[in-house]
Parts: structure tokens; sequence; C-alpha cells
């Protein structure tokens, strides 16, 4: 039985984003990426662990999967979820800290400015305000269903069956982080996300002149129709398709991992060199040919720019807390003050690495 949260390809043409809004589906997975990174940084400074945070960037998509972006500020709907997983995931902090630094990370100051009599106070109160009505409405998003199963944890699995070279391991455990910031956990099951993670760290140990990722994920070894004489011992087990045969893939499993792993390669590839060049290793690395699904990101350089010129004549009552960010709404709609009208401190793009970033320096 296929779970509710696992949504078609397709699905991410009818998101209430695009639908409702002038969202394209670019500039949506722009604002899931940035939103995610927010969560992270959130959750980082709150000292969460980082289960309780893939946990709360799941839920992060599952909620944008009904409700718009364009209704829902994408940093409140992070907070909710970061605040909701602090009790799911038993590593409880209170409201009104997670309001706090969210308050600091939306201002740019120092969350220990940020106290009882600071001027900031009313804004923490409001938005100690957004983050529990949001919630309620990521419950109805949610349908109460908090069960979050982790590509990690079948890493860990595939780690324990194969001890491969330590590089592999920290590299697939690094591009499952990132996997986050796409929107692969609402596309395809853990098995497959961790095996398009750990294939691609794979490929980026061995080098380029290794297998190319199709022969990777093949459903049968190439050499397989190959007669072998008598008198040779059998071929050993080819390493390189370790998680293909590990899981003893369909060939409609191996097509999963293919598109998992071309969505992966583009959201990198979209990424800008000169502010994240730990991913120019990766994208070097030809996707499968065997993918064939329709292109997703625009490079993330250009955006900004997009959404700039769609900036032009904002939809009334929306706020401009994150000037290169698609309009977030107010949220909730009921919220009399929104503290989305404090403007976000732009933060260059090299001071967001905190967790998962993959390095290949």
């Amino acid at each position: 039985m296929q779970s509710q949260w696992v949504f078609p390809l397709s699905a991410l043409q009818q998101t209430p984003s695009v639908v409702t809004s002038s969202f394209t589906v670019a500039k949506e997975l722009y604002d899931r990426s940035r939103g995610v990174e927010f969560l992270f940084r959130l959750g980082s400074s709150l000292g969460l662990p980082t289960s309780a945070m893939f946990t709360a960037a799941t839920w992060f998509h599952r909620f944008f999967m009904r409700f718009s972006m364009e209704d829902y500020h994408r940093q409140d709907v992070a907070a909710s979820c970061i605040f909701l997983a602090t009790k799911t995931e038993e590593c409880g902090r209170k409201l009104r800290d997670v309001a706090r630094v969210c308050q600091a990370k939306i201002t740019g100051k120092d969350v220990s400015l940020i106290h009882s009599e600071s001027p900031a106070c009313n804004e923490v109160d409001q938005l100690q305000s957004v983050i529990l009505l949001t919630e309620e409405v990521l419950l109805e998003a949610l349908c109460f269903d908090f069960v979050v199963p982790s590509p990690h944890a079948e890493l860990i699995d595939l780690f324990d069956a194969n001890q491969e070279d330590s590089r592999v391991h920290d590299y697939a455990w690094s591009i499952a982080h990132d996997s986050y910031r796409t929107p692969l956990c609402i596309l395809f099951p853990p098995r497959i996300i961790a095996s398009a993670c750990y294939v691609l760290a794979q490929r980026a140990v061995d080098g380029p002149h290794s297998a190319s990722l199709d022969a990777r994920i093949s459903a049968s070894p190439p050499s397989a129709s190959l007669p072998t004489p008598p008198s040779h011992k059998p071929a050993s087990p080819d390493a390189s398709r370790f998680a293909v045969e590990y899981y003893g893939f369909t060939e409609d499993d191996v097509a999963k991992v293919s598109d998992a792993l071309s969505i992966l390669l583009e959201y990198y590839s979209a990424q800008d060199m000169q502010n994240a060049p730990h991913a120019a290793s990766l994208t070097m690395i030809s996707p499968p040919t065997s993918s064939l699904r329709p292109k997703l990101y625009e490079p993330f350089s250009q955006v900004p720019q997009l959404l700039s010129q769609s900036a032009s004549f904002p939809p009334a009552g929306t706020s401009n807390r994150t000037p290169i960010s698609s309009y977030g709404g107010n949220t909730p709609a009921k919220t009399p003050l929104h503290v989305a009208e404090q403007p976000e401190r732009a933060i260059p793009e090299p001071a967001k690495k905190l967790i998962g970033r993959l390095d290949l320096s």
C-alpha cells in the first residue's frame, strides 16, 4: 500500500502554489529550498538533534502540497514545523525560546539581545501567536500523521552491510542531508532516496573514470548476458551496484532511483558555484540517461531576478520580509499584525553552510 505522502512527479506541477498563484515550479522549489535552509538554521540554533530537523523538513514539504506558499510564509511554517517536532521527537523547547530564536534569525540580531525588556519583545509575542496559529493549520495538513521514515536509517543499513571507504559513508550522509532541500522526501520512499545518495557518493569517490550512474543502477550487471567459460571463476560481486543488489530492486524501483539521482544532480547544478563550491564536483557527474522527467530547477542565481520582476506589482496585503523571495502572504490570514513586516537581513549564501552541506574540497 502506497503512502498518502508519496506523490508522483507530476504532482509538482499541480501544487496549490502553482495552481492558485503566479508561482512556477522552479520558483516554488527555490522557496522550498530556502525555507528548509531557514528551518535547519533555526533547529541548529535551538540545539535540536538532526532527526528532529529532518522530521520537520519533511512536514514542511508535505504542508505545501496542501497549502499555497502565497498564503503561508515559509518561515512561519518552518518555525511551526520545528516547534511541533520538538514535541513529537521528545526534545522539547519552550515556545518562547523558539520564537526568540526565530525572531533573531529574521532580524539578524543576536538572540541574547532579545529579552523581556527589549523593544523586540512585542514582535516575539506576535511571533508566538503566529507559530501557534500556523501549527493548527499544519496539524490539519498532516492529518495528525507524525510518523516520518528517514533515508538516513536506510543508509545505516547499507553502511553496516558493506564496509566501504569511509568517504562514501560521509558523502552519502551529507547528500541525504541535502536531499531535504529538494522535494525527494515527498516523491520517493526512503530506501529509494538512500540508494540514490549512496550511488552518487560512490560515483563521487570513485572519480570521473569510474562506472557511470547508468551502469551502477542497471537492473542487471552489464556483463550478465555474456557467457562465462567453465574454466573461469564466477565474477566477484560488483561493489558499484551494491545498493541496487542489496535491496533487490525491480525495474520500476531502478527507474525511481534514476529519477532521484537526476533531481539531486539538477539541484546541485542550479546552485551558484561561487557560493556553493562544495557542489562543483557533483555537477560534473552526468545524470542517468534513463531519466526522462521534465526539468524542475532554474539556476538559483537567476531566480531572484525572475522574482523581482514579478514583484513589481505585489498582490494586496503581502509583505516584503524577504525581498528576493516569492511573496509570503499573511500567515495566517487571521493574524492582525504579521511579524513578516519586519525585514529580513540579507544573509550571504556562504554564511549558510550549516548542517549537512556536502563538502568535496
